[in-house]
């Protein structure tokens, strides 16, 4: 009974010394020019939302019974003598109330609801954004498709709301001091741009359908005007006019400069038709340009940086000039891969730069991948008491046809087949006698579409593991692929082999069991025969793929192998 006491004790202690949530006082700015119909309606509404302390409207020099409705309905009045805006409108209401969090709602919506204004509110009372804005189920307006959205895509890329003139907004009062309030029809994206600058939290929220009153032509033509003249004084203010224009023709002429570079030295390298000297001009060029420019944009860059707050402006350069950035990546990568397959000796600076390899398979072969990139592979010395290990990578025994533990014959001399050590993936080891035969040395470097060439006619002899039963398949490297053939062999019913090779056709194959002849496959013809009371299948089939493995012939010896020792013990 006193553990169930002590408990209670700590749990009432934790609950008492719980800080309660600080009280943010909420208050709703509605501004009004001649909405007598719906304003009380409105605030009927934004007064059965429980967290809203008052209600302010700003009656913006109405001709109508705008301000009694509102008094009528309970609401705060602060008039206008003359018409002044919308923004002047908020602007009013924004410096008369002492609060912690404003919100903005339009006079003239016919349909507003208590959770409309709660889905505006909750995120900021919540600590999850400093600035709602809405968007609501209907297509943008003209002013917003024809004009804001295409400015804001050209001078504030990162700006990406569905609806940035959506009029409805709710902010903490706070950060609402660090922004510039426009004087009409621009406060709604000039809000907007500046929150987005400053790096203060905004968020767009969802608040569902709305009616209101369709705005006449007129009045479209004037929130469009000053649409535009708030996100060009903006985008002047920001620097954005200046990321456009002095620094963008600065980017554009650096990445021509870059270009040249490249292509300079793709000519030097790739291009055969291209003499040495014009490609060293082009490069030459090239680097005098990106130079020039590189040193202008950063030094505009620099300036505009002092000039214009943070926020967003790194996110925004780098998403307005991602060209240029791709373009230095792309050269430094290429640098750095020239640089790599540079070497000095004896006075000679020498730069070979080998690719990697991209393999697409479009046969009918069965694969893990059918596009995969290999090599290139560097040539390197055997491991100290490996001189019969060939240390190969797993890309080059693919590329061979071969596996571990296989075995390799060059000039007589037979060699085990091992993987590469950890942290040389690109590295062939080799015994010296097998460098010799192979006519490679220390360093050299070995692109994997040179890899066949350089194993030409060397013998491998292959292993299959399966059930018990061993199956060594014996070919020679052809230096190119040829038309190959599929063969399947099958041990009681059961597959054990399928592989595919080049075959010769009315060729003569032997196979063996236990290093002993036992019978003579000619292909392209089926096969069955019995050994042990066991009933061995070989079934050839043409398929539309090609192979570097050259099955060994009658006269050169034996095809296959079989070791059925353990499978028949």
């Amino acid at each position: 009974m006193y553990w169930f006491l002590v408990i209670i004790v700590f749990l009432l202690a934790g609950v008492k010394s719980q800080k309660p949530k600080k009280y943010q006082k909420v208050s709703v700015i509605i501004p009004a020019f001649n909405e007598e119909e719906t304003v009380a309606k409105v605030i009927e509404v934004v007064k059965k939302v429980s967290f809203v302390d008052e209600i302010i409207v700003v009656n913006d020099g109405s001709s109508d019974n705008t301000e009694q409705e509102a008094l009528k309905a309970g609401a705060i009045v602060i008039n206008h003598e003359t018409n002044k805006g919308k923004g002047q409108a908020l602007y009013t209401g924004y410096k008369e109330v002492e609060c912690d969090i404003i919100v903005f709602i339009d006079a003239d919506i016919y349909n507003l609801t208590s959770n409309k204004v709660e889905a505006m509110i909750k995120p900021i009372l919540d600590g999850k954004t400093d600035i709602t804005k809405t968007k609501f189920a209907r297509a943008s307006g003209r002013v917003t498709e024809l004009t804001a959205k295409p400015l804001l895509n050209f001078f504030f890329p990162e700006i990406s709301f569905e609806q940035p003139l959506s009029g409805q907004f709710a902010a903490r009062k706070e950060v609402l001091k660090r922004i510039d309030f426009e004087k009409d029809y621009g406060v709604d994206v000039g809000i907007v741009i500046d929150a987005d600058v400053l790096g203060i939290s905004i968020m767009e929220v969802d608040i569902g359908a709305i009616e209101h009153d369709m705005s006449p032509l007129s009045e479209l033509n004037l929130m469009a005007n000053e649409v535009v003249r708030t996100i060009m004084n903006r985008a002047n203010k920001y620097g954005r006019v200046t990321m456009i224009d002095d620094i963008g023709y600065f980017i554009r002429m650096a990445i021509l400069g870059l270009l040249l570079i490249i292509l300079g030295l793709f000519t030097i390298f790739f291009v055969k038709f291209v003499p040495l000297s014009v490609g060293v001009i082009i490069s030459f060029i090239g680097i005098v340009v990106a130079i020039y420019y590189i040193i202008k944009v950063i030094v505009k860059s620099i300036i505009m940086f002092r000039k214009t707050p943070r926020g967003n402006l790194i996110k925004s350069f780098v998403k307005i000039h991602f060209p240029m950035i791709i373009s230095v990546i792309i050269l430094l990568l290429m640098i750095s891969t020239f640089i790599g397959a540079a070497h000095f000796e004896h006075g000679v600076l020498s730069i070979e730069p080998n690719s990697r390899n991209l393999i697409i398979y479009a046969d009918d072969s069965s694969r893990d991948n059918s596009i995969s990139v290999r090599g290139p592979y560097t040539v390197d010395s055997a491991i100290e008491n490996e001189s019969n290990i060939i240390r190969m990578p797993a890309d080059a025994m693919l590329g061979l046809g071969i596996k571990e533990n296989d075995t390799i014959k060059i000039d007589n001399e037979r060699y085990i087949i091992n993987q590469t050590r950890d942290g040389e993936h690109d590295i062939l080891r080799l015994p010296i006698n097998a460098k010799h035969s192979l006519g490679v040395q220390d360093e050299y470097i070995i692109q994997n579409s040179r890899l066949k060439e350089i194993f030409s006619g060397v013998t491998i002899t292959h292993n299959f593991d399966k059930d018990n039963i061993s199956v060594y398949e014996k070919y020679r490297i052809s230096a190119r692929d040829k038309s190959a053939s599929n063969y399947e062999i099958l041990v009681n019913n059961n597959s054990i082999v399928n592989s595919t090779g080049i075959f010769k056709f009315n060729s003569s194959y032997d196979v063996a069991v236990g290093g002993e002849y036992v019978t003579t496959l000619k292909f392209p013809e089926n096969q069955t025969f019995e050994y042990e009371n066991n009933t061995i299948e070989v079934n050839f089939k043409n398929t539309n793929s090609t192979s570097i493995k050259q099955f060994i012939t009658q006269d050169k010896g034996n095809f296959i192998n079989f070791d059925l020792s353990d499978f028949i013990e």
